[in-house]
């Protein structure tokens, strides 16, 4: 093994033998003498070297053509320039922060900071060593961002196709007060996206917010925990009635009440509105929305909407309805959707066939509403098949 010498090497003084028999060398202390260049030992008195070294000083410091006073307050400058510079560089160097970026298999890079205001900012910035999810030996994975307990904010990550290894580097921003994130608990899910079916989970990390010290940015891997298979959340019921006129060619969907709706809002309420989106070929036709219900799960509209829709094209006609809660600040969330038509499946087809076998009555139904993501991907893949 090499050993490193940690001092400087210094020249050991030759010593005279000690004479036979001796047990120890004894020194007699003598006067402290500075060795000159001829090696001849000559003392010296410290003091007249010290006044020596003043006096040339002093005389070099009288032959500048400046007051005395203006020598000294330049020296106290620079003096205080060369602390301030010091003290820089002891605190540059005392407060810099170390990333602790660790690059192993099956986890999640993410990046979480609190900011002023009560905001907590989370980057998603990678995944590793994913299971694969499809057929082919990938997935086409994507993160979904939320906090509980409320989960009012959910924030979706673009799908990345084909890959164990995706890349996002995207932000999100919640705002809560500071008092209350203690009490929060940031879940990031990993989905595999699926056009025609529901949604895989791959998995998911949970991180109770009490547990981070969010004075400072954090970026670091986690790994992926199994995803408990949670029942369907329930998001509340719609009833709607539908009215059809042949010889008229006009559509009447009437938005009558909805109930048990999932609490939105920090008071335990919602502020729902529901908006109606006829589709024709996928593409939007015509929009309508109702008013706000303000602080209430259980809202009364009975409000009505007449669509202009000739026969023959009634087959084509797709009818999505929203509901959503009303918020001042940011943008709306949705609680839940529903969606109607001759390309719907369940209670949304056998309402539509109701509704045109029975022309001129109008036909009212109760409609669970399900997740957006679940009747947007329905929907996407209706499209994908034409």
């Amino acid at each position: 093994m090499t050993k490193w010498n940690l001092f400087r090497h210094q020249t050991t003084p030759m010593v005279a033998a000690k004479p036979t028999g001796a047990s120890a060398l004894t020194v007699t202390p003598a006067p402290v003498a500075l060795v000159s260049a001829d090696n001849s030992t000559e003392p010296v008195n410290k003091n007249d070297a010290f006044d020596e070294i003043k006096n040339k000083f002093l005389n070099k410091i009288e032959k500048i053509p400046l007051p005395s006073w203006a020598i000294i307050a330049i020296a106290v400058v620079a003096a205080l320039l060369i602390l301030t510079c010091c003290f820089c560089i002891i605190k540059k160097c005392c407060c810099k922060k170390k990333k602790n970026k660790k690059g192993k298999k099956g986890k999640g890079d993410m990046g979480m900071k609190n900011l002023k205001g009560g905001e907590l900012t989370v980057g998603i910035l990678q995944a590793a060593d994913l299971l694969s999810m499809d057929s082919g030996g990938t997935s086409d994975p994507y993160v979904k961002v939320f906090v509980l307990p409320d989960k009012k904010k959910k924030f979706d990550t673009k799908v990345h196709k084909k890959t164990l290894n995706p890349v996002f580097n995207e932000t999100f921003t919640f705002k809560i007060p500071f008092q209350e994130m203690g009490g929060k608990t940031l879940v990031m899910s990993v989905y595999d996206f699926d056009r025609f079916s529901k949604h895989d989970v791959i998995g998911e990390i949970k991180i109770p917010m009490n547990t981070l010290d969010l004075a400072k940015p954090i970026e670091e891997w986690r790994d992926l925990d199994s995803a408990d298979q949670e029942e369907p959340e329930k998001l509340g019921d719609i009833c709607i009635s539908l009215r059809y006129v042949p010889t008229a060619g006009k559509l009447t969907i009437c938005i009558l009440e909805a109930k048990n709706l999932k609490k939105m809002d920090v008071g335990g309420l919602s502020d729902p509105y529901v908006k109606i989106n006829l589709l024709q070929n996928g593409k939007r036709l015509k929009k309508k929305k109702t008013t706000v219900k303000k602080n209430t799960l259980n809202p009364y509209y009975n409000e009505s909407f007449s669509f202009e829709i000739p026969l023959e094209q009634m087959q084509k006609i797709q009818a999505v309805i929203t509901v959503l809660d009303y918020d001042k600040i940011g943008k709306n969330d949705a609680i839940g959707k529903i969606w109607v038509g001759s390309k719907a499946t369940g209670a949304g087809l056998k309402h539509w066939s109701d509704m045109l076998a029975n022309p001129r009555r109008p036909i009212a139904q109760w409609h669970p509403l399900q997740p957006e993501e679940e009747v947007d991907a329905a929907l996407a893949a209706l499209n994908a098949k034409k």
